[in-house]
């Protein structure tokens, strides 16, 4: 039942988390005007603003215009449904269900701001901050200072590279890791930076393959580190302890 009602918030949840990730970046407000087509700007309605059900009941088609409505954004909702039921199914509830959740939300706006814009907000890292530092106090790593110390290293490993490279890490995601490490941890903030770098590494490879990315072409780092801070968090333990088995040394 906590998976069912997770999985029903996360689709509402995932809408709005579209609406955050895109309007942050370009400083308009998430409150107004309301949602509208991107093509013929009209308003929209009650009825197709349903999570999923409209994008397929409308033929993911406008129903004034007819232009075509971007699939991106029901597959952060599916998405986002999907992460909240999991999280739900491992924590039940708990202190650290709410660590979960809010980490799925922090991640789910920035895969749309940085996917969208190449921006990972400040506002958006300042607003989750506190709510996460909170959290983590109420559901502690284990040993207590582990928040501490992976806050630490996520920040000033990802400045040290972005000084180093000149620019090629953005402060986003600098101040991104920074509070991944508060969340992680410093086994499994490594784990998600080691992570975040591979999968970047395949999307641009496989970009580059299909044609869709230019050598050289700039792309956004936010996505292939949410992929890998969601997958050190809710498998990383899991990772590490396979390695080191692997290795002879488990």
């Amino acid at each position: 039942m906590l998976a069912m009602l997770l999985f029903f918030y996360g689709l509402l949840f995932g809408s709005f988390f579209n609406v955050a990730g895109y309007r942050i970046p370009k400083q308009i407000s998430i409150i107004k005007p309301r949602s509208s087509c991107s093509n013929c700007k009209q308003t929209l309605s009650a009825s197709e603003l349903i999570p999923i059900f409209s994008y397929l009941i409308q033929g993911r088609k406008c129903k004034r215009c007819g232009s075509a409505i971007p699939a991106f954004y029901t597959w952060i909702e599916l998405l986002t449904a999907c992460l909240f039921a999991l999280a739900g199914l491992l924590m039940g509830w708990s202190f650290e269900l709410l660590v979960a959740l809010l980490l799925i939300s922090l991640l789910m706006i920035i895969i749309v701001s940085d996917g969208l814009h190449m921006i990972i907000p400040n506002r958006v890292l300042l607003f989750f901050l506190p709510l996460l530092i909170v959290v983590r106090i109420l559901s502690p790593l284990e040993p207590w200072y582990g928040s501490i110390t992976g806050g630490f290293i996520g920040f000033f490993l990802l400045l040290f590279i972005s000084v180093i490279s000149r620019g090629g890490m953005g402060g986003g995601d600098v101040k991104l890791f920074g509070l991944l490490g508060v969340v992680l941890g410093l086994k499994l903030v490594l784990l998600a930076f080691f992570l975040s770098c591979l999968f970047g590494v395949i999307a641009g490879y496989v970009g580059m393959a299909k044609g869709k990315i230019k050598k050289n072409q700039p792309i956004p780092f936010g996505p292939s580190i949410v992929a890998g801070s969601l997958t050190s968090y809710f498998l990383g333990e899991s990772i590490i302890e396979w390695y080191f088995q692997s290795i002879g040394m488990g």
